[in-house]
């Protein structure tokens, strides 16, 4: 029997366990940085293997190796990211989430699961390759400055370091079955920005004694779009959007101030210093040239993603070989954000798509939304497919 169908026979053989394992993390999601039970449960799954994790790196991050023949050879990194997101859950299923305002609305409990599963996969493999893979399961994508800017601090990528690093995330716009890559420029950054502008209030019937800021907001979000459609190249992706303004006035009272939160996305990042830097310049010496202050604020989120072409080339083509060329797809630029992307400012990165869609059962709503769930037969798939690809990545040279 050669390597991959004894990589799908253990997947197959532990797929129900994986399902309940998703299911009892489904149930109990955690927000990000808050992930205690979520780890303890990593922690006492990987013991069980024989593994031993070493917890807490970023509060709540898991790490563990496997080794194989000759440990040292090659090193390749998996990463699962554990946290949940605050969003009431309106799934009617038996394992729905049993903590009130909180849902595993990305998919990350079916991440977890499936590194889990790849775990036990390649330990009962572990004398079938050389090199060594390392187990990241990580807190806190969902939140800046998001767990895994704090575990590369704390050392995640050193002793040993990955030659690579790979990560899987659910995608519920390919239908289950499929995988999806992309080479080079994947995912944007993400900055929070936030802008107050600040004038003199008054009666709505007297605009004449006040400073309007709804007026003078006004003009700088429509000046701010400039900043992306006259300043950037036209063949470099950004974004620029406010979705929030609150001016707490009245029909016939002008406010003191108001205030504009946005989101400014990029694929590149010296133009995302320059945007920034343009912004803050525009927003201030246009309030001031209509007699109020705009104060600047941005929470700077992460870098953008970038696959790296060869190992993404690699990675793709041990997919082929196990799903079938004509189940790997290729992927579009995406403007939202991963905070996988940190990994791939430092190392050599691949990520990539796992289909969760089913329309036939009525599995289609997005991520980050009330309704998500996924066809749990992605789950057998995820788990072998990464196995898969790290042996298939630690035995190129």
């Amino acid at each position: 029997m050669n390597l991959i169908d004894k990589i799908k026979g253990l997947a197959a053989d532990q797929f129900e366990d994986s399902v309940a394992i998703r299911r009892h993390l489904h149930a109990n999601p955690e927000l990000s940085f808050h992930e205690h039970e979520t780890s303890a449960f990593v922690v006492e799954k990987l013991t069980e293997m024989g593994l031993k994790p070493e917890h807490g790196i970023a509060g709540t991050g898991v790490v563990a190796l496997i080794e194989g023949r000759n440990p040292s050879k090659k090193v390749v990194g998996l990463r699962a990211d554990m946290d949940a997101l605050p969003i009431f859950e309106a799934n009617d299923i038996s394992y729905k989430s049993k903590n009130e305002g909180v849902m595993h609305a990305c998919g990350h409990d079916v991440h977890t699961t499936s590194l889990l599963g790849t775990a036990k996969i390649l330990t009962a493999l572990k004398d079938e390759f050389e090199g060594t893979v390392k187990l990241v399961f990580q807190p806190a994508e969902e939140k800046a400055p998001g767990g895994a800017s704090i575990m590369i601090k704390e050392g995640v990528l050193e002793n040993p370091r990955p030659n690579g690093m790979l990560g899987q995330h659910v995608a519920p716009n390919i239908p289950v079955g499929k995988i999806g890559f992309r080479e080079g420029m994947y995912m944007a950054s993400t900055d929070e920005i936030y802008l107050t502008v600040k004038g003199q209030g008054g009666h709505g019937a007297a605009p004449d004694q006040c400073i309007d800021p709804i007026l003078v907001a006004s003009h700088i979000i429509v000046a701010l779009q400039q900043i992306v459609s006259r300043n950037r190249k036209p063949t470099n992706p950004s974004v620029l959007t406010f979705g929030k303004i609150v001016g707490l006035g009245a029909t016939n009272v002008i406010p003191n101030e108001v205030k504009i939160d946005g989101t400014f996305r990029n694929m590149n990042e010296e133009w995302r210093e320059k945007g920034l830097g343009l912004i803050k310049k525009m927003a201030e010496t246009m309030a001031e040239s209509m007699g109020a202050t705009c104060q600047f604020e941005v929470i700077r989120g992460y870098p953008y993603l970038e696959n790296n072409p060869e190992l993404t080339r690699k990675i793709r083509k041990a997919a082929e070989a196990y799903m079938g060329k004509e189940n790997v797809v290729d992927l579009d630029l995406w403007m939202a954000g991963e905070d996988f992307a940190f990994y791939s400012q430092v190392v050599d990165s691949c990520f990539y798509r796992l289909g969760t869609r089913n329309e036939a059962k009525g599995i289609v709503s997005g991520v980050h939304t009330p309704t998500f769930n996924v066809d749990e037969n992605a789950i057998e798939i995820g788990m072998g497919l990464m196995a898969w690809n790290a042996v298939s990545e630690l035995a190129n040279n």
